[in-house]
């Protein structure tokens, strides 16, 4: 399994590189790698040219976004073309309490559909959080060269297995797996979260 770690974006609402916030020592992109290496034989991190470094020690490869300004469909579209395997695992660096247990599940389900995907309501999926066949290409290729950036618009022309909310919880009963940090609120309660539930 090939892990996909989305590191690019304008981190407008943060106002600095997102990647690199520190929460319990660790920057959010050193947190999500420790997490994905755990179900991983390769990891690739996905960046703006020149955006991000990673330590000596860190056992990913950096890629440039084929498709810079055109958001997270691109950084899955050049991840999935470089990954050495058929399905990979995508999540975004700003998740810092990725559920192994989770990712485990989801990868045990893979090997039968395009694209395996947590819907957490009715209207909300987690395609951040979600594995991707290399038979997604075309499709997102197609949406990207249209200027058509929503993820799940090419979802109908492949086979997906969506991931209830009920069957998440029983890995994650919070749901903490999504948490993601768009703000300095949200980097608050992460330092919070850590603090209170070791996490």
């Amino acid at each position: 399994m090939t892990s996909i770690v989305l590191a690019g974006g304008k981190n407008l609402r943060l106002g600095r590189i997102k990647a690199l916030e520190i929460i319990d020592s660790k920057s959010l992109i050193e947190r999500a790698v420790e997490r994905v290496e755990l179900v991983s034989n390769q990891i690739l991190v996905v960046a703006s040219q020149g955006q991000l470094t990673l330590p000596d020690n860190c056992k990913a490869k950096i890629l440039v976004d084929l498709y810079p300004g055109k958001g997270p469909l691109g950084g899955i579209y050049s991840g999935l073309l470089a990954s050495e395997s058929s399905h990979s695992l995508v999540v975004a660096c700003d998740m810092p309490f990725l559920n192994i247990k989770l990712l485990h599940y989801m990868i045990g389900l893979c090997q039968d559909f395009d694209v395996v995907v947590p819907r957490v309501g009715e209207e909300k999926l987690e395609p951040l959080h979600a594995i991707y066949s290399k038979n997604c290409l075309d499709s997102m290729k197609t949406l990207l060269e249209q200027n058509q950036l929503k993820i799940d618009r090419f979802f109908n022309t492949v086979n997906v297995r969506y991931i209830e909310r009920a069957e998440c919880q029983k890995f994650d009963p919070e749901l903490l797996t999504f948490f993601n940090i768009n703000s300095r609120a949200d980097l608050k309660q992460a330092i919070k979260l850590v603090v209170e539930k070791g996490l």
